[in-house]
């Protein structure tokens, strides 16, 4: 499977999101597409995915923009069922720049375990449909 190609995607002068990374792509019933979405502000809600196939390459978009967030190339297996369906199931796993990021100053006093906290992940699930 080839890495996905990362943009940031700009709108109107500020970044929404930071940038959208395809981690995964599998055939199911449907096409199933994990996203990553780094996000710049725990505030920001300003996400609506949009889908489009071209030839052998899905571009992912956020909004109305022209210009695509994330692209990957498909197999023959992914295309015919993209092609089939019209619709990707779409699994996006949001993140915050500072909050999930790289900690910079670790505690010494670790926890891990079942009583260890963590912060949360926001996971969202979806049916996108796809423009062929």
């Amino acid at each position: 499977m080839s890495r996905a190609k990362c943009f940031e995607l700009i709108s109107l002068g500020q970044v929404m999101v930071k940038s959208m990374e395809i981690t995964k792509l599998s055939v199911r019933e449907k096409l199933v597409v994990d996203l990553s979405v780094w996000m710049n502000d725990p505030e920001d809600y300003d996400f609506s995915p949009r889908a489009s196939l071209e030839g052998s390459t899905m571009n992912l978009f956020n909004g109305k923009a022209d210009i695509p967030s994330t692209s990957i190339e498909l197999d023959e297996d992914q295309i015919i069922t993209a092609e089939r369906d019209r619709m990707i199931e779409l699994r996006v796993k949001f993140s915050v720049e500072g909050m999930h990021g790289v900690l910079t100053n670790k505690t010494k006093n670790v926890r891990d375990g079942p009583n260890a906290k963590k912060l949360a992940e926001p996971r969202w699930k979806t049916l996108v449909p796809l423009n062929v």
